[in-house]
């Protein structure tokens, strides 16, 4: 049995109900879970010395694009000179992604893993969706296996240019031989229900499919304007409908009523210069909100949990214990899991140590890196002095 322990910590934010923000405290973990809180000067077989600064749960990101090729960066700048966003550009990375090996598309996916580790971000979601036709599909939901156990199916990202004006017929290909190759490496399937992408019975198609076939179900809704996304993805008892940009009454009481997580993506919404979520809204009503990067080469090209959180909080009226907690525990439930964004006794030791004394200093000093070191389950996996592990 191997121990850890983070020692000296000045303020520890467990998102536990029972233990609250404890201070000056150690964190303890016994093969790689947590053990418990206890006082400065623990004993472990590995310590990590805090220094007296704050401590918070890893960054849970649930909703990312993170293996593709290709760069979009005119199309960004396009963007911030005025031009609309719209989902089309998708194809764009198809194309880039397509013409990749599996060995560069393996190298680029690392990097930006190491880079979100470099961010606190200690457990990720990574979707498919820039391939579109059966064996692309499977390769990127492959190579995703390999970073993490939340991989998710989105061959229903896009319709691709060959299937214009017969839509219904790559529905069948998503619902049939798609699905069927790539779902033994995933554990969620998604689809895009926007104007633009599908419609809500192809979406309800595709969403069905995935679960007669034992799949989690997610959906994109509500990113470019109100529409039937929403209801289908509470109706299915979705785990989380994500971006949820423009939102109607009835959709956030819809939310507030379920267990579908409300995941906002605002450093998207920065990026496409469109209207923040009304997180507000969702938050009194009772909905649970969750925080997540949707890194990806087009809308989001950042693995900044930091930012995402002071975007919230400036934005969109949250506070910085709600965006914290939104980004942390509220990431794990929009997966479903009961052993990320807290850090109670028998939760897995990932944890993130702050250079800063409290976590207030993410939305106090924007865009500083803040994250002196990133443990995952028990083990250092970065360190600001430069020592890092390969995940």
């Amino acid at each position: 049995m191997s121990s850890f322990c983070i020692d000296n910590i000045g303020l520890l934010v467990t998102n536990d109900p029972g233990l609250g923000i404890v201070r000056d405290c150690a964190l303890v973990a016994e093969n790689g879970m947590v053990s418990e809180v206890a006082a400065p000067g623990a004993q472990a077989d590995e310590r990590l010395d805090a220094e007296g600064r704050c401590v918070i749960p890893g960054f849970v990101d649930s909703h990312t694009h993170l293996v593709f090729a290709g760069d979009r960066a005119d199309e960004f700048a396009a963007r911030m000179a005025g031009a609309e966003y719209s989902a089309g550009g998708i194809r764009t990375t198809v194309e880039a992604t397509s013409a990749a090996s599996d060995a560069k598309l393996r190298e680029l996916a690392l990097a930006r893993r190491q880079e979100a580790l470099r961010a606190g971000i200690t457990h990720l979601e990574i979707k498919s969706g820039y391939a579109l036709d059966v064996e692309g599909e499977r390769r990127l939901c492959r190579i995703a296996r390999e970073l993490t156990d939340d991989v998710t199916f989105l061959g229903a990202h896009v319709v691709p240019s060959e299937y214009l004006g017969r839509e219904d017929d790559y529905v069948a290909l998503v619902c049939g031989p798609m699905l069927e190759a790539c779902a033994p490496d995933c554990r969620w399937i998604d689809v895009f229900c926007e104007r633009g992408a599908f419609d809500l019975e192809q979406s309800r198609a595709v969403l069905t499919a995935g679960r007669e076939r034992g799949l989690g179900l997610r959906v994109h809704a509500a990113q470019l304007g109100v529409g039937s996304g929403v209801r289908l993805a509470v109706e299915l008892q979705a785990a989380s409908v994500d971006h949820c940009t423009f939102l109607s009454d009835g959709d956030v009481s819809a939310l507030a009523e379920s267990d579908t997580v409300a995941t906002l993506l605002p450093a998207t919404d920065f990026s496409t210069r469109q209207p923040y979520p009304d997180a507000r809204s969702l938050l009194d009503a009772g909905a649970t909100v969750a925080l997540a990067t949707n890194c990806n080469p087009g809308s989001s090209y950042t693995t900044s949990m930091s930012f995402c959180i002071a975007l919230a909080v400036r934005e969109m009226r949250m506070t910085a214990e709600e965006a914290l907690r939104a980004a942390t525990l509220g990431g794990a439930e929009a997966l479903r899991r009961d052993d990320l964004g807290h850090l109670g006794p028998g939760a897995r030791a990932d944890a993130v140590v702050l250079d800063a004394p409290s976590y207030t200093h993410v939305v106090y000093r924007p865009g500083v890196p803040l994250v002196a070191a990133t443990i995952v389950a028990g083990r250092v996996a970065f360190n600001a002095a430069g020592q890092s592990a390969p995940m």
